[in-house]
């Protein structure tokens, strides 16, 4: 008697778990709206229309969060547009759904070298060549030349304009 509450909570918890799990779709099924706004914003992005491009990636964002495509392709787009900081948010957001995607790896450590967080950038390299094992891995060769260049030099600092004299004096 004393043990019923106790029963019937775990069993309503197995049953909210079970049917949640059924109504998910499998990973490689990605909604094909999704994909034809991706498309769209590829085109748009390889014309040079950045920003037409990147709300036409996050509108398939919205339609399809599964869209790793997406993630990958905004995160370029976001490069492009010398973002790094979002651009390394993005492929984080490409490896929360595959961790062990080589170019998304590439990417974030691209991205990560222009920030100059340089022993991050290394650790993806290490991860990259990890996954790659013994095969040529072309994604370790383009990292480790981002690496081996450097960031790029930081933008000179703003020099302080002199005030003006009052007239009024």
């Amino acid at each position: 008697m004393r043990f019923s509450p106790v029963a019937l909570a775990i069993a309503l918890a197995g049953l909210s778990v079970s049917t949640s799990l059924q109504g998910q779709r499998a990973d490689a099924q990605i909604d094909p709206r999704s994909m034809a706004l991706l498309m769209q914003g590829r085109a748009a992005a390889a014309s040079g229309n950045l920003d037409g491009a990147t709300d036409l990636i996050e509108t398939a964002l919205a339609v399809d969060p599964r869209n790793r495509a997406a993630f990958l392709e905004l995160a370029t787009v976001a490069t492009r547009q010398g973002l790094p900081g979002k651009a390394i948010r993005l492929y984080r957001e490409a490896l929360t759904i595959e961790p062990n995607d080589v170019t998304a790896l590439r990417g974030q450590g691209e991205a990560l070298v222009a920030k100059g967080a340089m022993e991050a950038a290394r650790e993806n390299l290490a991860r990259i060549k990890t996954l790659c094992a013994k095969k040529p891995c072309p994604d370790a060769t383009t990292l480790a030349s981002v690496i081996a260049k450097g960031p790029p030099p930081s933008a000179a600092p703003a020099t302080k304009v002199p005030e003006t004299a009052d007239a009024s004096k």
